[in-house]
């Protein structure tokens, strides 16, 4: 009927509208689904759909156990509870609220910007440290008017692999793509080319305390690249390498999480030999890590294991500022769309696959009141699908 009002909670029972509402495909219609009224909120939260949206666009989230917000006690109390309930409800608010906020900075979490801290070591280096680690944080192909490049060992099988590791700047970082450019020895007869058959990467934390080491000799650096140091919470596909000089990108399938700031390129093959001692060699000139930090509100807790994730509210922001200062004036954008779908839509959305489409004509809000971090820039090296 005309002028009619429903509500599609009650209409449809809770199985079917968990089935509609985890068609959303952004944060923000979480949050404004929360926003519509006191049952949707309840029924948001206690289902967890910003977990499970958070999850959805960034599987690394899942490696967290608990959440914290250690400012808790000034900007948002918990409030004394007459029951047991009463205090999982508060957890479970406070839940929703760092996971959208999670959701949201991983959505817009593009950056052209090298977030490469500092190196921690290679698996083997020709020449320690002339031709160390450290030389492929260096954009130029020369330095002091010599070659600026890492080398390993030379092997006379081309199948031993090595690996460079590397320190990210925040113990949260985004991660879109890897850029790699191989060494071109013009020094050499021909000038060849020291590249890899294959590149594979992996993200993790360190189980050293990275801050208190200090190296003197290659063999101690390559200790420090060995899996047993590490937790990887992230293995790439393998990506073929040219054997060209130029910057490569590998893009990553989707922005990756890297859970503690440590990155581990490998290097599988070899394919060029080193004409004066017959020996198979990998050289790198040039390595870019390409991402941004997830947020600066974020941080997880390095005495657990990384393993649980640390949300401080920002100082002028209210418990209720932080749930819903950009949605409270537009609560009831979600339900007017759903309304405007109709039963029919909607029952076909449920029993016949279809998904909700929606004109997100403000995809831009942004829950955390935080801008854009900015697009990717275009840039004219190769990009590298994985095998």
């Amino acid at each position: 009927m005309e002028g009619e009002k429903w509500d599609m909670l009650e209409w449809l029972g809770p199985d079917a509208s968990i089935c509609v509402i985890n068609y959303l495909d952004n944060p923000a219609d979480v949050v404004r689904a929360a926003a519509v009224s006191k049952s949707w909120r309840k029924f948001v939260i206690s289902n967890e759909f910003s977990k499970m949206m958070c999850m959805k666009l960034c599987p690394e989230i899942s490696n967290f156990t608990h959440i914290e917000l250690p400012n808790r006690d000034i900007l948002c109390p918990l409030q004394e509870a007459s029951s047991s309930t009463s205090m999982e409800w508060q957890i479970q608010e406070r839940a929703h609220i760092v996971y959208a906020y999670c959701a949201r900075r991983i959505l817009i979490g593009h950056s052209d910007k090298d977030c490469v801290m500092s190196c921690i070591g290679a698996s083997s280096t020709d020449n320690f440290p002339e031709e160390g680690i450290e030389n492929t944080l260096e954009p130029s192909y020369s330095v002091d008017s010599g070659p600026s490049y890492w080398s390993s060992a030379g092997q006379s099988d081309p199948n031993v692999q090595e690996s460079l590791v590397y320190r990210l700047e925040s113990d949260l970082y985004l991660v879109n793509e890897i850029r790699i450019r191989p060494f071109k020895a013009l020094f050499q007869d021909g000038h060849p080319i020291y590249s890899a058959k294959h590149v594979r990467f992996q993200m993790g934390h360190s189980k050293l305390n990275l801050s208190e080491l200090s190296l003197v000799t290659a063999e101690e650096e390559s200790q420090l690249t060995k899996d047993d140091n590490y937790v990887w919470t992230y293995i790439s596909p393998e990506y073929s390498m040219a054997q060209e000089s130029n910057l490569q990108a590998f893009k990553l399938p989707r922005p990756i999480l890297c859970i503690g700031g440590v990155l581990k390129i490998e290097l599988l093959g070899r394919v060029q030999k080193q004409e004066a001692d017959d020996l198979y060699y990998i050289c790198v000139g040039y390595v870019q890590v390409i991402g941004c930090p997830l947020s600066p509100h974020l941080i997880v807790d390095r005495s657990t294991n990384y393993r649980v994730l640390e949300y401080y509210l920002q100082t002028n922001m209210t418990c209720e500022t932080a749930a819903s200062s950009e949605v409270q004036s537009r609560q009831q954008t979600l339900f007017d769309r759903i309304q405007q779908m109709g039963p029919d839509i909607i029952l076909r959305t449920i029993f016949g696959g279809a998904h909700l489409q929606f004109d997100d004509e403000d995809n831009t809000d942004d829950i955390d009141g935080d801008s854009d971090d900015g697009d990717a820039g275009d840039h004219d090296d190769d990009v590298h699908a994985p095998r």
